[in-house]
């Protein structure tokens, strides 16, 4: 499988692992160490974390599962994201959900990020969602000092609009690395607010989250469901494809801004259709029958 370069230092697989719901997978460190080394045979060597994922436990978890075999950090590249505080028992005296962009929150976060995943570098930080309360200076600074203790190697931000992502560019000593979004065919959001055409002005290279819709590609449960996956079945038989997933990462990865699915799941089979997707020759017809389905409407 190809990589992909988000910047001059650092390159991901073309289709990043993602971890939001390792937690709900129940399976061992050995289990889990198994799956990682099927995927990254597979070319999956990027790994998507955040510090909250699974009530603050997936870093751990996973973590747990790759120090179990000696020399494999060397061989993945993780990306991780800070920035909510969540509502939880670990966490008894917060009342409510709240951002933290504060320099001591990014600092102490990624140095728990270090101990859960058992590393002492992270390759990719996030700042997990923009907010209304937000000093760019004093993110800039802590995103300064991470990078010359070693921490941290290179920085991003998740769901964040043009503006936004300009804005703290202006702010840090090297330019932002990515922006994770929510791309699928059924989400089209990106394409309307501006953001696909900044990363195509700005060669950003997004990655993707929830490329599956969170199963609404696979389960649809709404018209507009309906309708995409009646357009991803008829598009799947024309390229003689079986797994209709296959043809939703084919759709993502065709697409000139470079876009970079996280897989979310458990299931070393989705993980390789994802993988395989790439070698995929969809048509630029095909690509767009899929984009109308999804809105509706003939194009204007």
């Amino acid at each position: 499988m190809n990589r992909i370069k988000l910047t001059k230092e650092l390159e991901l697989s073309r289709i990043v692992h993602g971890h939001w719901r390792l937690a709900e997978w129940k399976i061992s460190d050995r289990e889990l160490l198994k799956l990682t080394e099927q995927a990254i045979e597979s070319g999956v060597t990027t790994f998507d974390h955040a510090d909250i994922y699974g009530n603050y436990q997936c870093e751990e978890l996973f973590g747990n599962a790759i120090s179990l075999k000696k020399g494999l950090r060397k061989e993945i590249e993780i990306v991780t994201k800070c920035g909510i505080k969540l509502k939880s028992d670990k966490f008894p005296d917060r009342k409510l959900k709240t951002y933290d962009y504060g320099f001591d929150h990014i600092v102490s976060s990624v140095n728990n990020s270090l101990k859960n995943l058992r590393t002492d570098y992270i390759d990719l930080l996030l700042l997990h969602r923009p907010a209304p309360f937000f000093d760019p200076e004093t993110v800039a600074h802590a995103f300064s000092e991470l990078k010359k203790s070693g921490k941290v190697l290179h920085f991003g931000v998740s769901n964040f609009n043009p503006q936004q992502f300009e804005m703290l560019n202006s702010y840090t000593s090297e330019l932002l690395a990515t922006n994770q979004v929510e791309i699928s065919p059924y989400c089209l959001e990106q394409f309307d607010n501006g953001n696909i055409d900044y990363f195509l002005k700005e060669k950003i290279k997004p990655m993707a989250w929830s490329p599956l819709a969170g199963g609404r590609l696979m389960n649809p449960s709404d018209e507009k469901g309906r309708r995409i996956v009646q357009a991803l079945h008829e598009v799947a038989e024309e390229l003689a494809v079986e797994a209709t997933d296959k043809i939703i990462y084919c759709w993502l990865l065709k697409h000139p801004a470079s876009i970079i699915p996280v897989v979310g799941t458990g299931n070393i089979e989705r993980i390789k259709n994802a993988a395989a997707a790439g070698q995929i020759e969809m048509s630029h017809e095909q690509w767009y029958k899929i984009y109308i389905a999804s809105t509706g409407n003939d194009l204007p």
